[in-house]
């Protein structure tokens, strides 16, 4: 199933050939993207420390806190998959400027929210826009770049994720600093509308012609839509993903979560019945069988399971525990993201050459980094270091995150064929969904119910102690596919 060294595939609703080694334009297509992927992961990360001003601002209640997260995760996560296909069949570069717009627009209506409920509604077309654009910059850059310049590629992927990371929070204090309790959030998010018009611009310039999109007219054309196939699938996203999101919905919720397994097999039996009648379905079944992808993707969604809750739980704990402002605490995960964002380069560069193993390497930092974290932990309660220390084994994570993420993704989508980039890459985003929303509240539950009975120190040991189960789950698939590999040769 590995792509031959030149293909032809639909960018912007039409037939382009794919250039083989070079092609003077994808450098400057890449810039588009990662403009893009910049302003989002930004946005996400402000976001979070803006909640206390949005709560004065607003007069936001707690419900309407949760949502403002929520909503987001919920509408990005459920179209992802549909959008990603969507781009496949109707071309790339034009969905992906329209979720580039409908961000910007949304941003726009969030930053002027005059109540809680618009801001709401705001978040959630913010994560429509996020769902469309996120797999048309993952198929762009598979269809655009090969062999180590595809490692490359990811590498600046992420970097860029890692500076974003690092400066979301610290320019979101100092908006917040600047523009005081109401004005100061607002900016949070009108921040966006420049980004996203650059974007704009530069993607009317320099992505292929033509640029308007080729929409299925006839009824074969809409069926490789597959609208049924993305019905299933998206309601078995919602229903998987609301349990886990929403925090007082009570025992009955949960409910949903047998639901959504059932709708995934559903989907699972229509997209077979659908090849079976000659049509092409949403996603090609078959790529599960491809073992590099399946391990990639379970590799990425614990992951993101574990490894995400470590800044919600530090977040938690220098502030709650410590009595540490929220810009204080924003400069915990600065060291960490600056250091991700290096070994993401550096990896992207080597990850051609060393494959698996740099995962490998990084989930063995990442245990590492949690140990010496709760090793800090208890030296900072027993009175011996500064829990500024923490910054330290943290910062290992941060080298974990950068030799993790890009080249797994680099690696998992080697062999995916390009007609099912868009699709392909926005199942791996929603497993990484998926795993982050049932991290974060599985662990958070845990370290709360163990603080209700003992001390911060004891908590977080626990929360470090979960984390680094999840991790080694992770390392023992990465292991497992390396010699996978290994017998293949």
């Amino acid at each position: 199933m590995k792509p031959s060294s030149t293909e032809t595939t639909s960018v912007a609703g039409s037939q382009i050939a794919a250039p083989a080694d070079a092609d003077p334009i994808r450098w400057r297509i890449l810039f588009v993207l990662l403009v893009t992927i910049f302003m989002t992961l930004v946005s996400v990360s402000i976001v979070n420390v803006a909640l206390p001003s949005i709560r004065v601002g607003l007069g936001a209640t707690e419900s309407d806190l949760q949502w403002v997260l929520s909503g987001y995760a919920l509408t990005f996560g459920v179209v992802l998959v549909a959008a990603g296909r969507a781009g496949d069949i109707m071309g790339r570069g034009g969905l992906f400027l329209i979720g580039v717009a409908i961000f910007t627009l949304s941003s726009v209506a969030a930053g002027l929210a005059p109540d809680a409920h618009s801001l709401n509604a705001a978040r959630f077309v913010q994560g429509v826009g996020s769902g469309l654009l996120n797999p048309q910059g993952l198929g762009m850059i598979q269809h655009y770049f090969r062999g180590d310049a595809r490692g490359k590629a990811f590498g600046y992927f992420g970097t860029t994720v890692g500076f974003s990371v690092a400066i979301g929070p610290v320019l979101g204090g100092l908006l917040i600093e600047f523009g005081g309790v109401d004005l100061g959030w607002r900016l949070t998010f009108l921040v966006n509308v420049p980004i996203g018009m650059l974007a704009i611009v530069l993607g009317l310039m320099w992505f292929p012609r033509p640029l308007i999109l080729r929409l299925p007219r006839t009824g074969s054309g809409l069926r490789s839509l597959d609208p049924v196939g993305s019905l299933l699938l998206g309601l078995a996203v919602l229903a998987i993903l609301f349990p886990f999101v929403e925090s007082g919905g009570g025992a009955a919720v949960w409910l949903l979560l047998p639901a959504g397994l059932a709708l995934v097999w559903l989907w699972v039996q229509w997209e077979r019945r659908y090849v079976r009648l000659g049509l092409t379905p949403m996603v090609d079944l078959n790529i599960f069988s491809t073992r590099s992808y399946t391990n990639g993707i379970t590799i990425m969604a614990l992951y993101f399971m574990g490894v995400t809750s470590v800044w919600v739980l530090v977040a938690l704990y220098v502030q709650e525990g410590d009595g540490k402002t929220a810009l204080q605490s924003a400069a915990f995960g600065i060291p960490a993201a600056l250091l991700s964002a290096y070994a993401a380069h550096w990896a992207g560069d080597r990850v051609g050459r060393l494959g698996r193993k740099l995962v490998i390497g990084g989930l063995l930092i990442a245990l590492l980094g949690l140990t010496l974290s709760i090793g800090v932990v208890i030296l900072f309660e027993t009175g011996h270091v500064s829990i500024w220390w923490l910054m330290a084994p943290l910062a290992l994570v941060g080298v974990a995150q950068g030799t993790v993420i890009s080249p797994n993704q680099t690696l998992t989508l080697a062999e995916v064929p390009l007609d099912y980039a868009g699709s392909s890459g926005a199942i791996m985003q929603t497993g990484q969904r998926i795993g982050t929303a049932v991290g974060i509240a599985l662990i958070t539950a845990a370290v709360f119910a163990t603080l209700a009975a003992t001390s911060w120190a004891v908590a977080m040991v626990v929360g470090f102690g979960l984390i680094a189960c999840v991790v080694v789950l992770a390392l023992l698939v990465a292991i497992k596919d390396q010699r996978e590999r290994m017998q293949q040769r």
